[in-house]
C-alpha cells in the first residue's frame, strides 16, 4: 500500500485566506502530498509579542468554515490545544507518516531562528511555494545546511499577494474583503465581531 504523504502547514491564521488556500491547493495539484493539514498556532514563538487577536477556538471555526470543500485541506488542532509557545517541531514529532513541511518563501527567509530546525528540515522536508521571477540569491541569509534543504523544495506557484494583516485593517476600517475571504468565512466574522474595534 502506497504511504501517505502528509503537507504539515502552519501558521497564525488569523484569519485564514484565498492566499494560503491557493498555495495549498497548487502543491496538491502538483502531487507532492496526498493532504495538508492546516494548524494554527497557539502562538507562535516568533510573534510572542504580537499573538493573534482571534482566539483559538475561533481561528479553528474559521479553518473548518474555509476547507469543509476544499478536497485534500484539513483542520488540525494540534498547536492550539497545548500551551503556547508553538513548536512545529513538537508538532510534526506527533504525525505519522510521510510528512513535508509547507511554507511561502517569506517564511523561509526567517529558519534560522526555528527551534531545531535542522532536524526539523530532516523530519519534513520542505515545499517552499515560490512567486515566478524569485531570486535564490534571497536565500543566502540562511545557514548553508537549511539553504539546501530549501532550494531543494522550492516550488514555483501563481502567487495571491494577500495579508491576513491587510485583512484585519480594512475589516477596522469596515472595507470590503470579499476579493479576499470566502463569503462564509466573512460572516462568522462579522457574526463574532472578530477584527472589529
Amino acid at each position: 500500500m502506497k504511504r501517505k504523504k502528509i503537507g504539515f502547514f502552519g501558521g497564525s491564521f488569523d484569519p485564514v485566506h484565498l492566499g494560503h488556500i491557493n498555495l495549498a491547493v497548487r502543491i496538491l495539484e502538483k502531487k507532492r502530498v496526498d493532504q495538508i493539514f492546516f494548524c494554527p498556532a497557539n502562538v507562535s514563538p516568533t510573534k510572542r509579542s504580537a499573538p493573534p487577536i482571534a482566539a483559538g477556538n475561533h481561528r479553528m471555526n474559521i479553518l473548518q468554515l474555509a476547507l469543509e470543500d476544499v478536497p485534500g485541506c484539513d483542520p488540525y488542532d494540534g498547536e492550539i490545544s497545548r500551551p503556547a509557545p508553538s513548536y512545529t517541531i513538537d508538532t510534526i514529532k506527533e504525525l505519522k507518516g510521510e510528512v513535508h513541511l509547507i511554507v511561502a518563501e517569506d517564511t523561509a527567509y526567517g529558519f534560522n531562528e526555528w527551534k531545531d530546525i535542522e532536524l526539523l528540515l530532516e523530519m519534513a522536508p520542505p515545499i517552499v511555494g515560490v512567486r515566478h521571477g524569485f531570486d535564490r540569491k534571497k536565500l543566502n541569509c540562511l545557514s548553508p545546511k537549511i539553504k539546501l534543504k530549501v532550494e531543494e523544495g522550492l516550488l514555483e506557484i501563481p502567487a495571491m499577494d494577500i495579508s491576513s494583516t491587510e485583512i484585519r485593517d480594512r475589516l477596522k476600517k469596515r472595507l470590503y474583503c470579499g476579493h479576499l475571504l470566502q463569503g462564509k468565512v466573512l460572516d462568522y466574522i462579522h457574526q463574532n465581531t472578530i477584527y472589529y474595534p
